[in-house]
């Protein structure tokens, strides 16, 4: 069974936001890592890119798959995880430590159209 951290919210594209505020980080889910085996790649957006909920922002390659990254909220890029330039099995390790993208939302109601750790777990099971 994947694991499901209560108080974030998750997508059915099986992507996680994580808010502090303002804030969301965003990133593949235990479920997502897992269905996607060793990832070797993370492709992600650039700093002060745009995205909008709903739409690609990046992909996750792995030794078996590509999936594209599909944003669960919009607003601006003002980080993105480095260190997973270099070390993309780190999403395999601990995908909730290890986010992709932290985006300043531009519309936190958006929020609301995502689901709770209860309502993803039935989601995937």
């Amino acid at each position: 069974m994947a694991k499901v951290l209560e108080g974030l919210y998750y997508s059915e594209s099986h992507e996680f936001v994580k808010v502090e505020g303002d804030f969301g980080f965003i990133g593949i889910t235990d479920y997502a890592q897992n269905a996607l085996g060793n990832v070797v790649y993370v492709d992600m957006p650039e700093v002060d890119d745009e995205v909008t909920a709903g739409e690609e922002f990046g992909a996750v390659e792995s030794v078996k798959a590509a999936s594209d990254l599909m944003s669960p909220v919009s607003g601006t890029v003002v980080e993105i995880n480095e260190a997973l330039e270099d070390q993309p099995e780190l999403v395999n390790e601990d995908p909730y430590a290890n986010w992709i993208i932290k985006v300043e939302m531009s519309d936190k109601a958006e929020l609301d159209n995502l689901m709770d750790a209860k309502a993803y777990e039935e989601f995937t099971a």
